[in-house]
């Protein structure tokens, strides 16, 4: 299976105080044009999904419409994207196809690490590894394996200004 972690295109501040107020946060304009050219490039890769999986928050479900274009199947929302990984968002995920997961970070960085070195070196180690692996804002990691911890291998790395020609 093919998995891409791709981190929510760059937001508005939050209007308030609180975590509603940052559930609630909408894709600045500037970043959705920069994220459609992020989709662009994927497609000029080839890139085809057949589901996306998003975080409910505000700022993510915008980012998987935008990624959409991209689908060729279905695609529904997990709370386990907006709260650090674990065995129950891997138990959700299908074991086979091309799946995109929109989440926020540090989330998304260290599931990328514990997907590719599992958990051999123990949580201290994989806390400090994450910051290897920075997911900028409309970001993308391309995966490749089986969805566990250290059954995964890391095909590509995009920090979004990649797709900005």
């Amino acid at each position: 299976m093919e998995l891409l972690l791709v981190r929510h295109a760059l937001a508005l501040p939050p209007e308030g105080e609180g975590e509603e107020a940052d559930h609630l946060r909408p894709l600045a304009p500037r970043g959705v044009r920069r994220f459609r050219k992020v989709v662009r490039g994927l497609r000029g890769l080839g890139v085809k999904l057949d589901l996306i999986v998003t975080s409910p928050k505000r700022r993510a479900l915008e980012t998987a419409e935008i990624l959409a274009d991209l689908l060729e199947g279905e695609s529904w929302v997990s709370s386990h994207l907006a709260a650090p990984p674990s065995e129950a968002l891997l138990a959700e995920l299908p074991k086979e196809g091309r799946l995109a997961v929109v989440g926020h970070e540090p989330y998304l960085s260290e599931l990328l690490v514990w997907l590719l070195l599992g958990d051999f070196l123990g949580q201290s180690a994989l806390g400090s590894l994450e910051d290897r692996f920075p997911l900028k804002k409309g970001g993308v990691a391309w995966l490749e394996g089986e969805p566990r911890p250290g059954g995964m291998v890391l095909r590509a790395f995009f920090p979004p200004k990649v797709f900005r020609i």
